[in-house]
Formats: structure tokens, sequence, C-alpha cells
């Protein structure tokens, strides 16, 4: 275990990179191809703790999963309905993977047995309230076993049916793409209303048009009204390919934005994700972009000009919008991004330490981040708090002539197990 990485200064970044699988399709895949009639192969899986985690919980359930590590890919047989039921109290470890942890619960809200749903001490502190309420709504039972809110819990499966509810649409996209994801194999029509702004709209349309290539259907009206037809069977498609992952690509974009040209393989303009849209962020900024189907290129021009923006559908890449400011010519504002509070970790509070650790000025609000550049970026040993993102975003502070020190590296095993490597392929020094 590597207590700290220290990266020495970067001239510039040249090159091109195939990203891995996106954590989030990937998740998503192998859980909808459990549930599903048939087998499913699934090719570029992103092999990481996170989706490690959805795999053991699969196995726990019943559900045969044979993984090719070399070739990136699974078969998963199906069960054509929701898991076997349980005989006995089943405990699940999920570490600290909220794309496990929320979806999976919902489905075991439609799986007989008793279960308890655990995480780690990062985990332990990540809000799933809304979820249970939105389950206690519905006739399933939920006890929490620590902090009223919070995993862990205990939960009665077998009883989800469906119906009408309200869910808070501020919080996090994860709730609602849970509910979407179970309720249409329950035996009633249910209807979901949206309380407020839905945050992170196109997870939101990832998750629908997955769950339509697999055969179910789901309908919204202007993202506050969601109907979902009760008595649906998920079908497998046979195959389905994971895309690249967009929300690590930024990483790449951004750094070829601040000083280089780096070409990314594995997202492009017909990707399923949302943080595509950082390509059009980067953009503004004054980098020069070429986003074709299944590639971005992005090229320095030497400037980038700070930004107010509204990152409410990509949060996760507005945290690498928050790094380019540093090399921007002004200030750049993030607005509508509160759900950074509740994610693995309170990345509003983390973003602001970090950064002005690295000389930068910095004001909040409580769903907003200002960041005025320094004239000198200053070497600085970085607190990553648990959160692969914090590890990734500072490595591109290298690039400011200065080195920076990352704490705990080892958290980008959550997502992209070798970050680090993958980015000093890029590098010029």
């Amino acid at each position: 275990m590597t207590d700290a990485l220290t990266l020495t200064p970067i001239e510039r970044v040249s090159g091109s990179v195939t990203l891995p699988g996106s954590k989030s399709m990937t998740n998503r895949a192998l859980l909808l191809a459990a549930v599903a009639e048939g087998e499913t192969l699934v090719t570029n899986i992103l092999l990481s703790d996170d989706t490690q985690r959805m795999l053991d919980a699969l196995a726990q359930l019943g559900v045969h999963v044979d993984i090719d590590q070399g070739l990136r890919q699974c078969r998963v047989l199906g069960k054509g309905g929701p898991f076997p039921a349980q005989t006995q109290t089943q405990t699940l470890q999920l570490g600290n993977a909220g794309t496990v942890l929320r979806p999976l619960t919902a489905m075991l809200a439609l799986t007989p047995g008793d279960f308890i749903i655990d995480g780690d001490d990062y985990m332990r502190e990540r809000p799933i309230g809304p979820l249970t309420d939105a389950l206690n709504a519905m006739k399933v039972s939920t006890t929490y076993l620590g902090a009223a809110g919070y995993p862990p819990l205990q939960l009665r499966g077998g009883t989800l049916k469906g119906g009408a509810l309200t869910l808070n649409g501020r919080l996090s996209s994860q709730y609602l793409t849970a509910l979407l994801l179970s309720l249409p194999m329950g035996a009633v029509r249910s209807t979901i209303e949206i309380e407020g702004e839905l945050v992170s709209k196109p997870y939101i349309d990832m998750t629908l048009a997955m769950m339509a290539s697999f055969g179910v259907q789901a309908q919204h009206t202007d993202y506050q009204r969601f109907t979902v037809p009760g008595n649906q069977r998920y079908q497998s498609p046979g195959h389905f390919l994971v895309e690249g992952d967009a929300s690590t690509a930024s990483y790449f974009l951004a750094a070829a934005a601040i000083r280089g040209d780096v070409t990314v393989h594995g997202v492009g303009r017909r990707s399923l994700q949302g943080d595509v849209a950082f390509a059009e962020v980067v953009r503004a900024m004054g980098a020069k972009v070429d986003c074709q189907d299944d590639f971005i290129r992005v090229q320095s021009t030497g400037e980038l000009r700070g930004v107010d923006v509204d990152l409410n559908h990509i949060p996760d890449a507005a945290m690498t919008v928050a790094i380019l400011a540093l090399f921007a010519d002004g200030p750049t504002s993030i607005r509508n991004i509160y759900n950074w509070r509740i994610k693995e970790t309170d990345r509003m509070t983390a973003m602001a330490t970090e950064l002005q650790r690295v000389g930068a000025g910095v004001t909040t609000t409580s769903d907003s981040i200002t960041i005025t550049p320094p004239a000198t970026l200053l070497p600085a040993s970085i607190e990553t708090y648990g959160d692969h993102r914090m590890a990734m975003c500072f490595s591109l502070v290298a690039l400011g002539g200065t080195p920076v020190l990352i704490k705990n590296p080892e958290v980008t095993s959550k997502t992209v197990p070798d970050y680090f490597k993958i980015f000093e392929s890029v590098c010029e020094r």
C-alpha cells in the first residue's frame, strides 16, 4: 500500500488513451443481466473495486457470472425475474460503491428474504434515507442498524409491488435510478413524482436507455413525473457493450486543454453518458475540441478563460472543471452542484480545502463554488478523503510547473485502478 505518490512537474501531455469501461454502465448492465431472461455477454466491463462489489453480491444472491478478466467481459446467466428467495439472512458488504448500494437495495425489495446491507466507514456517511423512505411508502420494511438515514440497514424483501410515491430530485439521481430499475418487475403500475429540479438528468437518460436495451419501458414528463408499467420482465439483448468511462475521460481532456493534445477513444457524441458534455465546457473555456462518434480530441490553444456554468447535469466532471479553473484567466463559478455534499465525501468542502492548499482563492455557497486562480500554483500535499475523484483531479496540478503529492493514491482503485499508469503514458517532462 502506497501512502503517497509525488507527481513531478509535467511539461505537456500528448498521445491517445483508450478508456476503461464506465463504472455506472458496468454495474447497471450486470444488475439488469442478472434479473433478465437468458444469458448476456457484457463486454468492455470495468474491473475495479466498485464493480467487484456488484459481482460479489450477485454471486452471493445465486447468480452465475463467468468472468474473463483478460478480455474484460463476463457472461451472466439471468434469473428471469427477481433474485431467488433467500432462506437465511444475507449480509451484503458493499464497500463505498454507491452504484451498487442504491440499485441493489431496491432490487432486494423484490426478493423474498431478510438482508443486512452495509458498507465501509465512508459509505456509512452516505445517505440512503430518500430511497428507504420511498420503499417504506410502498410497504417495504426497513430498519436502520446505525444512524438513521444511513447504512447499515436491514430490509425485508419480497414485498415491493409498486404504486405512487414522491421523491426529492435534488439529492442524487441514484435513488431514482434504483427505483426505475426495480419497479418494472412490481405487480402494479408505479408513478414517481419528482420534487424540485432533478439532478444529473443524463444519468437517468442512461438508465432508461439501458432498461430499453433489456426490453423494459418507462416514461417521463419533463423529468417531473415518471410512469413505470408493472409486470414487465427484462429480456437479455444477448450482448451488451459497456462504453468507455466518460467521467474518467475528463481528466485526460482537461490535461490536453491545459497543455497538450490528447485523443480519448471509447466515448463520443453518440455516448449515453452525460459526462461527454464536459467537452463542451472545455470548448467554452478556450480549448480546441473535436468530438466524433467514438472519440474526443482536445488541443490546447495556450489560453483558458474562466466561466460561469451550471453543471447540475455533470456533477462528477464538474470537479475537473474546478481544477481547470486553476489555469484559467479570471475566476470560474460552478453552480447548482449541491449533491457534491453527499457524494463519496463532502466534495464541496474537500475541493475548497485542497484548492486553497495549492494557492487558489475559493468561496462556496450551499450549492456553488467560485475559484480564483493564483498567480503561481503552490506545491502541496493533497488529501483525498477516500474519494477516487479527488486523487485523479489533483494529478492535473503537476501541469502547473509544480510537484504535487497525492495522499492515498490507491483510492483510484474504486473506478480506475491503473489511473496513474495511464496518466503517465501521455505525460512529457
